[in-house]
């Protein structure tokens, strides 16, 4: 009798951990903090998936590109208007090289295509990713990701509307007399497409400083303490990536600046948001 009574509490003791673990699986359930499935499968489908994903994004960007390819002469015109407007009278635009005709504007078109198609690219990244989230994570990673997108083409703009007028007018002005700009199609297409590259990823500053105090990482009272050296690293940045002109350095130094602290902002009000009593 004493031995059925030890195995029938050792069975007990089995069946109230297994009801344990049965009540928090069901509040992780409720929270939904519990993976998605497709978290536990195996490298091979996770390959598969990434690959259904990356053919959508090719899709995408290579109908939008069939959709503009017939306006890629006018894409580049529009491209080049803020050049042309600052070339003297009896200056233009040249090509030094027999496809630069063709291949420049086709290039601008693909960049286009692909520019116009960054939401779609997003979301797909968004949904490989988001099986392996928790909800809380979720909730965070949708705000950041549309910001992402509104950043990105914000810093685009930028450069487009504003910072390439500036410099293009100041590399003219202080040509030589004796010398006549006739710039090279396919060089001043690549000298923009890096501009508008460089404003567009470095308007994402907001985002990146966030993550990185939401993670821990870093925390507010740091990037506080070190926001001297953060702007001279702002200027120092700019100086490297932006054309040899000190312009397009107080152009892109600036906003960097002003997007550090949006990003210490922003954190500010969520970190606090976080830790008021519900």
């Amino acid at each position: 009798m004493g031995l059925f009574k030890r195995q029938k509490s050792r069975l007990e003791k089995v069946t109230d951990a297994a009801i344990e673990d049965k009540t928090e699986t069901a509040k992780n359930d409720e929270a939904g903090d519990v993976l998605s499935p497709l978290a536990d499968m195996p490298i091979t489908e996770h390959l598969i998936e990434l690959r259904r994903h990356l053919i959508k994004i090719c899709v995408a960007v290579l109908v939008i590109f069939l959709a503009l390819v017939g306006f890629s002469r006018e894409l580049y015109d529009f491209l080049s208007d803020p050049l042309v407007a600052q070339l003297p009278a009896n200056s233009t635009m040249i090509a030094t090289d027999i496809t630069s005709n063709f291949m420049a504007p086709i290039r601008l078109t693909i960049f286009v295509a692909a520019f116009f198609a960054m939401p779609y690219i997003l979301y797909q990244i968004w949904s490989f990713v988001a099986p392996g989230l928790y909800k809380k994570e979720k909730k965070v990673a949708i705000p950041v990701l549309l910001s992402s997108i509104f950043l990105f083409y914000s810093g685009v703009a930028f450069a487009y509307f504003i910072v390439l007028k500036g410099v293009l007018k100041f590399f003219i002005l202080f040509a030589p007399q004796n010398v006549l700009p006739m710039t090279d199609i396919d060089s001043y297409l690549s000298f923009a497409l890096k501009l508008f590259m460089v404003f567009g990823i470095t308007f994402e500053i907001p985002v990146v400083t966030l993550l990185l105090i939401l993670v821990g990482i870093v925390s507010i009272q740091s990037l506080q303490d070190k926001r001297r050296y953060i702007i001279v690293g702002c200027f120092a940045v700019a100086a490297i990536v932006t054309p040899p002109d000190g312009v397009s350095m107080l152009m892109l130094a600036i906003p960097m600046w002003l997007l550090f602290e949006l990003g210490l902002f922003l954190a500010r009000i969520l970190i606090k948001e976080d830790r008021d009593p519900v």
